[in-house]
């Protein structure tokens, strides 16, 4: 079982050096600063539809760059990128009173996601609880 483990360590090792071969150290930088800028300045997370390769269409280079430099810049892939922009954004609004009427669901949909469960899902990978919970905690708090 241990050595399962490390060749899985192993390999995802080897799968990030390959990455960091396919793409130049400038350009890495360049794109990954360009991804923030898109993804996260521009909110694009928050469009349901926005995939790798439209992030690739408009800064102009391919899917493989973008996901090269995901992976090795950010550790995760690009699914799991924009899920955690929407789940940091969800956390904000349900902390905020201001959006106190609106559902759980709603939130959800509000920063990009279509259905329940997967927003519960990425909600609870990301957060480590589940939004219903994560609301009542903030609720709570404030009332101390």
């Amino acid at each position: 079982m241990e050595t399962d483990a490390k060749a899985l360590l192993h390999g995802n090792e080897q799968k990030e050096a390959n990455y960091r071969k396919l793409v130049r150290p400038r350009l890495m930088e360049q794109l990954r600063d360009q991804i923030i800028d898109t993804l996260l300045l521009k909110k694009k997370y928050r469009v349901p539809t926005y995939s790798a390769a439209q992030l690739a269409a408009d800064l102009d280079t391919n899917i493989r760059y973008i996901s090269a430099v995901i992976r090795v810049q950010f550790h995760m892939n690009y699914a799991s990128l924009v899920n955690k922009y929407r789940v940091e954004e969800a956390m904000s609004l349900l902390s905020d009173k201001r959006y106190a009427h609106l559902t759980i669901e709603d939130i959800g949909y509000l920063v990009g996601f279509v259905h329940r469960q997967s927003f519960h899902t990425a909600f609870t990978k990301f957060a480590g609880t589940t939004p219903n919970a994560y609301r009542e905690q903030v609720a709570q708090l404030s009332k101390k």
